[in-house]
């Protein structure tokens, strides 16, 4: 240190020239002066040197060299030296060295743009706004909010140039006004310096108004940053702060940044102030709130450096060096940058809270967090979901563990429908009272469900929820919920994934279990399913078979003559005497028997049916719409069961009249009985692979998918639903009974229904003729054994057997009665029935060929429907539809075609046929027939629109 005191010295007395006429002492105290001021240079410029910016003296470099040099190697070369430069520790001046390097290079040009932008108040501006304008200061999205003190963007470059000079220019004239007194001010004369000042503020400004100093403006700072207006910083309006005109373009470059927080923490200010609806948007607001805390304490920290670095510093030093102390307005911005991204996220967010709320607003915020690539707004957007999420999992936490809605503001992805709005609602007719609670209580928002979550764990969530609703209120089991709720309740919050899906799986098992165990064992829900499938589909054989016997003889009756006392008391023998009597009280307690409403011509067989009553809550699994369904496929059931009832009673009759009377009169009628049993064998085979199928091929397999579906081990509710609706839908249409068609008209109706419906009454017409022809093989078997009874008596006594009186009186109906000339001998009543009475000699020739007519019809019309019927099955989709086409048709003997579609206004004239294809009666039966399809026809066009819902019962 003595050395350098010793070189100084030297230095300062071959620098400073002696005086003539100065005496020793004066001339030593000037020595000294001038040995303490080089001393005190020497001391301040390392200080200072400390804190000059090596990395800016390395980038001019580095852009001479791009400027001077096509190819990128000089600049390389200088990367690599000046990393080994920074590497060395000897080496304290790094500064220095560069600054001398590139002074070397360029002093001319570059020399003032490294001294002015280190010096606090320098007058040399232009290198300082060149390198501003380097430098973007502001965000696009803040520009639209202070337009009021931002400079153009577009000219922004291009004029600073053009403002330095200006401002040199100002600042001299302002010296010399100053240095010959004059009080009048003037302006810049330049019209572009007023439309470039005009631009900071609109007031044009004077050109003696003294500047604000650095100091000046950072003591300001910390009231800015919070909104509040300052001596040299005021805010005009919420969305505008007044910046000093005076300033240069670097300090308003860093100051409009400065602004950007400051105007964003007006704006955030107001919003959580705000009152809004929504505890999500209410929980927002307090996170908003929060960060705004954290915000002002990075504010109080930054203002006490201000003030610590402007209190170590005098008055002098603070109006030249103020960046001595460490604290600039270029560190406050790198110092509140973080901050700033910030504020413009909670802002974006605010505003999206408008438009926004509830799962939608949630998914916004988590976007951040999954969409950007940066990670402070990702951890940011973490940092707000927890705090805002809060209430959405007090709404999941009350869901999933107590069954309860608490959403006042409709911001959870469950909703609660509108009662009355369920009332005025088209009926869906697959719902019954208690499905309000199960499917139109609650309803499921896929719009509003937070990203935070998927769509199959927002199902499973809606699950847990609506089932824990329908076991407190529909299965009266609220005992149990709030012991569930007790024992399992758990805090949840945002974060923690796994352990959110593993509590949701487990409430979701236990409370899936817990209905289906509800449903299966208190309420005995498949024991119903069981018994509907034994009744009403006619599993239960026996109790089906002894129920139509005791019933045929009251069913064939008038409808009119039914009571439901009688039909119930037939009932309950057909279930003490099968195997229906082993089930339980409570199942049997719920069939019953009733009648449909009644029709004109109608018999007992159209409107009896079976009744199977649900209570609340199994009708959420058998709805109107599945009772519906079983009423259908019931009376077609029965139906069929009925014509093979009718056929076997004939056929046996038949085979035991084959043994005796028919055998007596074979030599008459043997042709005749032939044909007809061929018949009623093919109706009855008919009619066996008709009833099998539907029994065994479409019920059976159904039942046992449903079956299989509810033994699934995750089965709920919903599923079990499902798999109901499938199991029914699955019987009626390969039952036959789903498939329409349209008709000419424009109608549509039931195709196979239809074509079902025809064939069965065609069957128990040809049955009704086979009794007719019986009863007339009877007559005659009678007539033979009289006369044959009579000869026997008359040779007895010597006489002749058979004489003409007696063949007269054989052939009336009558002892002693004679018909008129003109009248038929048939009786009245022959006419109106189809089953003819004893008949005898005198009308043989009259009433059998009709018989034979009518049968030969019936038999034609049948086989003519059944290959239609086939032809239609043949070209179904459905494997197992085609498969009944094969049994039946099992060896060929029938031809199947398809129903050929005849245009509307055409007849055919060339066969007596209608458009379906049925056959004319011939006249001569036409009257003997109008009674027997009146018998016969007890299921025609009102039986498929009474299979419906006729709930009028006779008493």
């Amino acid at each position: 240190m003595s050395r350098v005191n010793d070189a100084l010295s030297s230095l300062v007395s071959a620098l400073i020239p002696a005086l003539p006429d100065e005496d020793e002492s004066a001339a030593d105290q000037r020595h000294e002066d001038a040995l303490e001021l080089a001393k005190r240079i020497l001391s301040n410029h390392k200080r200072s040197a400390e804190s000059y910016d090596i990395n800016h003296v390395s980038d001019l470099i580095k852009k001479k060299l791009w400027r001077e040099n096509d190819a990128p190697d000089k600049a390389i070369q200088f990367s690599n030296l000046y990393s080994r430069l920074l590497t060395l520790p000897i080496l304290t001046q790094k500064w220095a060295i560069l600054y001398l390097l590139h002074q070397l290079g360029d002093p001319a040009s570059e020399s003032a743009d490294i001294s002015s932008s280190h010096s606090p108040h320098g007058t040399g501006q232009k290198g300082r706004h060149e390198f501003r304008s380097e430098r973007p200061s502001s965000s696009g999205r803040f520009e639209k909010d202070d337009q009021a003190y931002a400079p153009n963007n577009g000219s922004f470059s291009a004029r600073l140039n053009e403002l330095s000079t200006q401002s040199a220019e100002l600042q001299n004239k302002s010296k010399i006004n100053q240095r010959i007194g004059m009080e009048r001010r003037t302006q810049s004369s330049t019209p572009e310096a007023l439309s470039v000042k005009a631009e900071f503020d609109p007031a044009l400004p004077k050109a003696d108004v003294e500047r604000p100093t650095e100091a000046a403006l950072l003591r300001d700072l910390p009231f800015t940053l919070q909104g509040l207006s300052s001596t040299n910083l005021t805010f005009s309006s919420s969305t505008t702060l007044q910046l000093p005109s005076t300033l240069p373009i670097p300090i308003i470059s860093l100051l409009h940044t400065l602004a950007e927080p400051s105007l964003l923490y007006r704006g955030l200010s107001e919003f959580v102030q705000s009152r809004e609806e929504g505890l999500i948007g209410q929980s927002l607001r307090s996170a908003v709130g929060s960060e705004l805390r954290s915000y002002l304490g990075l504010i109080a920290t930054l203002e006490g450096e201000i003030r610590r670095a402007i209190m170590n510093l005098d008055e002098a030093e603070t109006k030249v060096s103020i960046g001595k102390a460490g604290v600039t307005l270029k560190r406050c911005v790198v110092w509140t940058r973080d901050a700033t991204m910030g504020l413009r996220l909670m802002s974006l967010m605010a505003e999206e809270s408008k438009t926004r709320k509830g799962g939608q607003l949630i998914s916004f915020i988590h976007s951040f967090s999954t969409s950007y690539g940066d990670p402070f707004v990702a951890a940011f957007a973490e940092r707000m979901l927890v705090h805002m999420t809060r209430p959405f999992y007090d709404m999941l936490r009350q869901w999933i563990y107590d069954g309860e809605l608490s959403d006042p503001y409709h911001e959870f992805f469950v909703i609660e429908q509108d009662q009355a709005q369920n009332e005025n609602k088209n009926a869906d007719l697959r719902r019954a009272p208690a499905t309000s609670v199960w499917e139109d209580k609650y309803k499921l928002d896929h719009d509003t469900v937070p990203s935070i979550i998927t769509e199959d764990f927002a199902k499973k969530v809606f699950l847990i929820g609506k089932s824990l609703n329908f076991i407190r209120y529909g299965c009266r089991d609220s005992a149990w919920v709030e012991a569930y709720s007790k024992d399992a309740s758990k805090e949840l919050h945002y974060g923690d994934t796994a352990t959110l899906e593993a509590f949701i799986d487990k409430a979701y098992k236990t409370t899936m279990a817990r209905l289906i165990y509800l449903m299966d064992d208190k309420f005995k829900l498949f024991d119903h399913l069981d018994a509907l499938k034994k009744y009403l589909l006619l599993g239960q054989g026996d109790f089906i078979a002894l129920l139509m016997e005791s019933l045929s003889s009251n069913l064939d009756r008038p409808a009119g003559s039914q009571y439901r006392h009688t039909l119930t008391a037939q009932l309950e023998h057909a279930i003490r005497g099968s195997n229906a009597q082993y089930d339980s009280p409570d199942v049997l307690r719920r069939l019953d028997a009733r009648l449909l409403e009644l029709s004109h011509g109608e018999i007992g067989w159209d409107v009896f049916t079976l009744e199977y009553k649900v209570d609340s809550p199994v009708d959420v699994v058998i709805t109107p719409w599945a009772n519906k369904q079983y009423l259908v496929v019931f009376n077609f059931l029965w139906r069929i069961k009925r014509v093979e009832f009718a056929l076997g009673s004939t056929w046996r009759r038949c085979m035991t009249g084959a043994r005796g009377v028919l055998a007596s009169v074979d030599d008459k009628m043997g042709r005749d009985w032939k044909v007809a049993r061929c018949c009623i064998a093919e109706m009855i085979h008919f009619v066996n692979q008709l009833q099998y199928y539907i029994l065994f091929e479409v019920i059976e397999a159904s039942w046992d998918q449903l079956q299989a579906a509810i033994a699934k081990p995750n089965c709920t509710l919903d599923d079990l639903i499902d798999a109901h609706t499938r199991y029914l839908k699955a019987i009626t249409h390969k039952g036959l009974l789903g498939s329409t068609r349209s008709t000419i008209t424009g109608t549509r109706e039931d195709s196979f229904t239809s074509q079902l419906h025809h064939l069965l009454k065609i069957m128990l017409a040809y049955k009704e003729a086979v009794d007719g022809l019986y009863s007339f093989s009877v007559a005659e078997f009678t007539r033979r054994q009289e006369l044959a009874a009579k000869i026997e008596t008359r040779t007895a006594q010597g006489k002749w057997g058979f004489g003409d009186k007696d063949d007269e009186d054989l052939s009336s109906p009558l002892p002693g009665d004679r018909v008129p000339k003109g009248k038929s001998r048939l009786p009245e009543r022959a006419i109106d029935s189809p089953i003819p009475p004893l008949l005898h000699a005198g009308v043989d020739d009259q009433m059998l060929p009709s018989l034979r007519k009518r049968l030969q019809d019936l038999s034609a019309d049948f086989r003519s429907r059944l290959v239609v019927l086939l032809g239609d099955l043949s070209v179904q989709p459905d494997v197992d539809m085609k498969f009944l086409g094969v049994v039946m048709n099992f060896n060929d003997v029938y031809r199947p075609e398809r129903r050929r579609k005849r245009r509307e206004g055409t007849k055919d004239k060339d066969k007596g046929k209608d458009r379906d294809g049925d056959r004319t009666t011939p006249a001569v039966g036409r009257q003997a027939d109008r009674a027997a399809e009146s018998k016969a026809s007890s299921a025609d066009g009102s039986w498929a629109r009474r299979q419906g819902d006729k709930g009028s019962e006779k008493s």
